[in-house]
């Protein structure tokens, strides 16, 4: 499994009116897992985007522990298990820095795309070989 965790503070623009992180905040949060993931591989998102390819959300699942709130400092864990698809699922945990009690949990998965046609492919080359050296092939 391909792992990496991000630590971020809670900003006082991501909370709501009950001084909670807002619900829609944890998809940028995974947001920012997934590309600091992508760049611990040594393949930042520009690099995908300039070999003519594209990683667009086509589903989301998210499920929500305990609030987060203003300064608080949260680890987001992003990993990849199955790394073999044209299909990226990433799984996410999202815990406080300091007590580790869990947060939010979920998963994105995305698709590659052609930048220009827009059409699904298969995964670039230069992703399969910065990948590859995280799994072995069954």
């Amino acid at each position: 499994m391909l792992k990496h965790t991000t630590t971020i503070r809670v900003r006082y623009a991501d909370t709501d009116k009950m001084q909670f992180v807002y619900n829609g905040k944890y998809l940028e949060y995974f947001e920012v897992g997934r590309t600091e993931l992508l760049r611990s591989m040594g393949l930042p998102y520009s690099e995908i985007e300039k070999g003519g390819h594209q990683l667009p959300l086509i589903e989301a699942n998210l499920k929500y522990k305990k609030p987060a709130v203003y300064d608080d400092l949260l680890d987001v864990e992003a990993s990849v298990s199955s790394p073999y698809s044209a299909k990226v699922h990433i799984e996410y945990r999202i815990t406080h820095h300091e007590t580790k009690e869990l947060i939010c949990e979920g998963y994105t998965s995305h698709v590659f795309i052609n930048a220009d046609s827009k059409r699904p492919t298969r995964p670039p080359k230069v992703y399969v070989e910065k990948v590859s050296k995280y799994f072995t092939k069954k």
